[in-house]
């Protein structure tokens, strides 16, 4: 949902800041280049444009020289919104200010470095580290505090049999709050202690399909054990740490956006990923990976992707794993990850399928691999269920849904409060 977001309108409209070394805020820089304050963030958003937060924290101030630049040069285009491009009901909301990711020209970046070079270089925790405080820490390693994981065991432990990992990440995201005392402090400070140990206790509390690795190894490690019962080799945990590193963020996505929501109403880091995880589960987000596992093991039994696809499109349904409203081409993301199932002796298989679904496809429409696609071979090859991408999707996730709550709560509290059109009956009507 690149672009999307509710109240900065508002909350600049309300606050302006004052003028400082010669700074202009943002009604000013709005009016020297002919455009509307959402606009203006817009060219933030895709910097176009910078902007520097005033002091105390309301509102943001702009470079005169800068903004006259970009006049003379004549104003860019501003991105339509993913939502909007797709035929959604978001096109009318103005766009939020960030700065964590970038999405532009089929490429897309963590605090303005490439996200695929991150994955590449650094483990899931070093990126997330990145994220969170634009410092990278080699060796960073995220680990469990007892009490905090005991409760969330216990909680996951009890729930009826053949709860999925999405109901125990819920239940564990509770009963893990319940255990820190610290969780309704909101500086920057605790907010990262508690997220370092949720999401360790995340990993830790999901019932293992093999002997659990214990320590504090790397993330991608411990998950291992909870998504398959084959014994890992380096490529595979390769892939897996570059998946997880490679979901920590991307823009305001639905999942994000509720997460904000519930930061700006200065919920605790627990309940903001609770929310994240609520808009997380559904087959138009979190869940699109299972349809593509299921796609994919269906291709290998059949032998070949065109019957399946076939079935899809005479169901009137959209193959999975394929096209993405921010992305052109291929998703960046499936590009890397399908790189480095090409190293997986075992992927063959499925990389075959998939490369066979998009070929098959893309006869009828030009839609390119996505994230999905590359997370269902993962799933398949190495022989997790089919809601494992899922898993790894709402772990990886839980560090991004963290950072944007940073950068909520240091925006003006209850800002995204939008007002609603009511078109029911009207006053006064009889009592039932």
């Amino acid at each position: 949902m690149a672009g999307s977001g509710y109240g900065e309108r508002m909350t600049e409209r309300a606050v302006q800041p004052a003028a400082e070394d010669g700074r202009i805020g943002t009604q000013e820089a709005a009016r020297r280049l002919g455009v509307k304050p959402e606009t203006l963030y817009a060219y933030v958003s895709r910097g176009q444009l910078h902007s520097r937060r005033a002091d105390g924290g309301r509102g943001s101030t702009f470079d005169p020289a800068e903004v006259a630049a970009l006049a003379r040069r004549g104003r860019p285009a501003p991105a339509e919104s993913a939502a909007g491009a797709a035929g959604g009901g978001a096109s009318g909301w103005p766009q939020m200010r960030t700065g964590i990711t970038l999405i532009d020209a089929d490429r897309y970046y963590f605090r303005g470095v490439d996200a695929l070079a991150l994955a590449e270089a650094y483990a899931y925790e070093e990126v997330a580290e990145w994220l969170w405080t634009g410092v990278l820490r080699r060796g960073t390693r995220f680990t469990a505090p007892p009490q905090p994981l005991a409760a969330a065991r216990r909680s996951v432990g009890s729930l009826a049999t053949g709860c999925g990992p999405m109901d125990q990440l819920r239940v564990a995201v509770v009963a893990a709050a319940t255990a820190d005392p610290l969780r309704f402090d909101l500086s920057q400070e605790a907010v990262l202690g508690s997220a370092r140990a949720l999401i360790p206790v995340l990993v830790d509390a999901l019932p293992p399909a093999a002997r659990p690795h214990r320590g504090s190894g790397p993330l991608a490690w411990r998950l291992w054990s909870r998504l398959t019962a084959q014994p890992p080799d380096e490529a595979s945990l390769r892939v897996l740490d570059a998946a997880l590193a490679l979901l920590i963020d991307h823009d305001l996505a639905a999942s994000t956006l509720a997460a904000r929501v519930a930061a700006s109403a200065r919920a605790h880091p627990y309940a903001v990923v609770s929310a994240g995880l609520g808009a997380l589960d559904g087959p138009l987000h979190g869940q699109a990976s299972a349809l593509a596992h299921r796609m994919l093991a269906e291709v290998l039994e059949r032998g070949s992707a065109g019957p399946v696809v076939a079935e899809y499109l005479r169901a009137g349904q959209r193959v999975p794993g394929l096209g993405h409203r921010l992305y052109q081409g291929e998703d960046p993301r499936a590009r890397l990850l399908f790189a480095l199932l090409a190293e997986v002796p075992a992927a063959a298989p499925a990389l075959a399928a998939a490369r066979d679904v998009a070929a098959t496809a893309a006869r009828r429409s030009p839609l390119h691999a996505n994230v999905d696609l590359a997370l269902g071979a993962l799933s398949v090859s190495c022989g997790m269920p089919v809601e494992a991408g899922e898993t790894v999707f709402a772990v990886a996730r839980t560090a991004g849904w963290i950072a944007h709550a940073l950068e909520e709560y240091g925006e003006r509290p209850l800002r995204m409060r939008p007002s609603g059109s009511y078109d029911g009956p009207r006053p006064d009507q009889p009592l039932p």
